[in-house]
């Protein structure tokens, strides 16, 4: 399928904009037509697409949109005026967003299938809920549980970041102050010493060495590493599935990106579940959410499973999709029919565990760090001054 952006009249005579996804040209034509517009201008959609990279909007601002959408349906306005209107309250490409999804849903479509239009832009667990919402629990309800499932999200990601903030800084700086010596102060020492024409002790001259290489083929390495960032980015991108097996089974990492992944499926299930989704649909949406491969996988041979008549929990742990201590839950929810509360229960705990784990692992590496940088200092500094001391006056 490709992307088509389009221009078309409505029968009032007002233009509506979008994207859609479609095989040809034609087939989007088509499409519109089925949708009683009058197409005016149909042409592949450039590949930077609303939505992806780093044009996707915050977490934190979708979950306002989404909330303030939601008060606005509980609050008795039409869908479309609340579209309308919850669009006036955003910004950039989120509004540009909101207004194409008001303008599908005037034509009639249902705001899930909207939102879905939208690719990327809006997660499976939103479209998932908003779909639940509309086939009977109530579109209202449906929105404030995808609002707060996102600002959870953004809760999560904001402590990540907060957590290893203080060690890229470190690991920044000291790279900097490195490279420095290496390219500037160093130079400058080898011209003295070079003068004086006495022989350097090894260490003096294996820092030189070192210094002279990066100087003269410091710049070849930079270009030679930026397409060669991008072929490793290509090649994991394409076989990311078994990248994140790998890490999955590391010893420190792993047990840290499951916990994360089971934090977001469990808190997905239990959110779908709640709203009545069937296992089956609501497995499907939560490989999305997993936001690890590997575990995604692992969703799509428990809802096999299930499919064949086995338990939600059992297929679960069979597949090992989830953490142990997850699945407890699951199982004591399953029996009591506590499911979804259990599940919720389950994603706050995982989470707690996984930001342990991380605050555990950034202790051990901001010393780390700051070793291995006064390693380095130290080995320059002795460097030159056993140059320093091994000058014979005279």
């Amino acid at each position: 399928m490709n992307a088509f952006r389009y221009e078309a009249a409505r029968a009032d005579g007002r233009t509506v904009r979008g994207v859609l996804e479609a095989s040809t040209r034609g087939a989007a034509t088509a499409t519109l037509s089925a949708r009683g517009l009058y197409p005016v201008r149909v042409e592949p959609a450039p590949e930077g697409r609303p939505g992806l990279g780093w044009h996707r909007p915050a977490a934190r601002d979708m979950a306002t949109v989404i909330r303030s959408l939601a008060t606005l349906v509980n609050a008795g306005i039409p869908l479309a005026r609340a579209l309308q209107a919850t669009a006036s309250v955003a910004s950039g490409l989120l509004r540009e967003t909101i207004t194409r999804v008001g303008a599908r849903v005037d034509e009639g479509a249902a705001l899930g299938t909207a939102l879905a239009d939208e690719g990327p832009m809006f997660s499976g667990v939103t479209v998932g809920l908003v779909r639940a919402g509309e086939r009977g629990v109530g579109l209202g309800p449906a929105l404030l549980q995808a609002a707060a499932q996102l600002e959870r999200e953004a809760e999560t990601r904001a402590r990540l970041r907060a957590a290893l903030a203080y060690p890229l800084l470190l690991a920044v700086v000291g790279s900097l102050s490195v490279g420095m010596i290496v390219l500037f102060v160093i130079p400058r020492f080898a011209a003295i010493l070079g003068d004086l024409g006495q022989a350097l002790p090894p260490a003096t001259r294996a820092l030189i060495g070192l210094s002279m290489l990066a100087r003269r083929f410091g710049l070849l390495f930079v270009v030679l590493a930026v397409p060669g960032a991008a072929l490793a980015a290509e090649a994991r991108r394409r076989h990311l599935r078994a990248w994140h097996e790998v890490l999955l089974d590391m010893p420190v990492v792993g047990p840290l990106r499951h916990a994360l992944a089971t934090a977001r499926v469990a808190r997905a299930l239990g959110a779908l579940l709640g709203t009545g989704t069937h296992a089956l649909t609501a497995l499907a949406i939560a490989e999305d959410a997993a936001g690890d491969q590997a575990v995604a996988a692992r969703l799509a041979e428990a809802r096999e499973r299930v499919a064949e008549g086995v338990g939600l929990t059992a297929s679960l742990r069979e597949a090992k999709a989830i953490t142990d201590g997850a699945l407890q839950l699951a199982t004591v929810g399953e029996g009591s029919g506590r499911l979804p509360e259990l599940l919720g229960r389950a994603a706050e705990i995982e989470e707690v565990q996984a930001e342990h784990r991380l605050q555990a692992l950034v202790a051990l590496l901001e010393p780390a760090l700051i070793i291995v940088f006064a390693a380095l200092v130290a080995f320059v500094a002795a460097a030159l001054l056993q140059a320093v001391y091994a000058v014979r006056p005279g």
